[in-house]
């Protein structure tokens, strides 16, 4: 299952986003180090599910499908609290830094609102932007001494035996989930000389290990607590002098889902608004009216919206549905668009068929596109939104 990580200071709505996400419980306090051990838990990104062009109902098994959108399970890990010093074990930096090593996409939950300060207690006035820059360099500290362990080593066994720098990294630093592409990119941007890292000063390799963390780890800024005073404006400051911010506000999410399961709402995550479908407690109609007005100004909470960023645009993941009736879209048991696959940009006919099981990979003999009913082969690249039959 595609995994992300929610990182961040402690007090900053990390476990609330959790929550809001998973519709797990756990414990939410202001107290430092609350969230010790991981928690995990699954979350869904959203994709029009192709029922739509079908005009009936579809019958998910591996998924779940909310008037013609789809909501696809993904895992998400809340990891510990960070405070300044953690890759030098301060806190709980060890553990918190450990539990990073294979989420490929870290979403950092920051406190918009400047209302705790850098080792997550309560105060006024603090400058979220210090909380992305003493994150960021916690990050590559850490990548820099889990490099600098094995460099020497390293780089005189690639000089002397002629082997291929790329490779190198990949067999010795498996465990972080660095892709020959992400070594690649960060060689170019670096400026380093791949065939003589034993000439490499210490400037080289922070520079290098650097851009390897920025292109292997990449991070969704969420700015929560956008429904607090000041928010707003450090928003507004900071949002365009960095990649990816998205407005958010777990708190508003929660009690969005939470009014939905209670059957007062009805809601879809990720949606601009929500429908009121019982009668309501006027706290109750203040409490929604007040959430209503941030979803005018921010469009939706921002949770679902992270997600979606993390999963389809920085992972480059599509989705891709795969049925064994091509005309009727259904399984042997007439299921209608029964599975759906989140796969790799890029994955072939005959990849995605080892996706679904070896046995069917191993007995490959083509594909169909159910929607134009033509015969494709093994190299076939799908795209986001196939329907397919495998063939075998």
């Amino acid at each position: 299952m595609v995994l992300i990580a929610l990182v961040g200071k402690t007090n900053v709505g990390k476990s609330t986003f959790f929550n809001a996400a998973t519709m797990v419980d756990v414990e939410i306090s202001n107290r430092i180090f609350t969230t010790i051990k991981p928690n995990e838990g699954v979350g869904y990104v959203t994709t029009p599910c192709p029922c739509r062009e079908l005009g009936k109902k579809c019958n998910p098994k591996n998924s779940e499908c909310i008037n013609g959108t789809r909501f696809i399970p993904i895992k998400l890990l809340d990891v510990a609290g960070l405070i300044p010093g953690a890759h030098e074990g301060k806190g709980l930096g060890n553990q918190f830094l450990d539990d990073l090593r294979q989420a490929p996409v870290l979403i950092h939950v920051l406190d918009m609102s400047g209302t705790t300060d850098t080792e997550g207690n309560p105060t006024k006035g603090h400058d979220p932007e210090e909380d992305i820059r003493f994150f960021e360099e916690e990050l590559n500290f850490w990548y820099a001494n889990i490099f600098k362990r094995e460099w020497f080593q390293m780089a005189k066994q690639t000089e002397i035996t002629h082997s291929d720098f790329e490779k190198q990294i990949m067999s010795r630093f498996s465990g972080l989930g660095i892709k020959k592409e992400d070594i690649r990119i960060a060689i170019e941007k670096s400026c380093v000389d791949p065939t003589s890292p034993t000439k490499w000063t210490d400037d080289d390799i922070f520079r290098f290990v650097k851009e390897l963390r920025e292109v292997s780890k990449p991070i969704i800024i969420a700015a929560n607590k956008m429904d607090l005073p000041d928010a707003e404006k450090n928003y507004e400051r900071i949002k365009d002098k960095y990649k990816l911010v998205i407005p958010t506000s777990a708190d508003a999410e929660l009690a969005l889902r939470k009014a939905a399961k209670a059957g007062l709402i009805s809601y879809i995550p990720g949606d601009g608004d929500f429908k009121v479908t019982k009668e309501l407690s006027e706290k109750q109609k203040i409490a929604l009216m007040r959430i209503r007005e941030l979803l005018k100004k921010y469009g939706s909470t921002g949770i679902q919206r992270c997600l979606n960023m993390a999963v389809f645009d920085l992972m480059n993941y599509i989705v891709v549905y795969p049925v064994e009736d091509e005309t009727h879209w259904t399984d042997k048991k007439g299921n209608v668009l029964p599975d759906a696959y989140l796969v790799p940009e890029g994955t072939t006919a005959k990849e995605f068929a080892y996706l679904i099981h070896t046995d069917i990979g191993d007995k490959f003999i083509g594909a169909i596109d159910a929607r134009t009913k033509r015969k494709v082969g093994a190299d076939h690249v799908l795209k986001n939104g196939d329907v397919i039959k495998i063939l075998t």
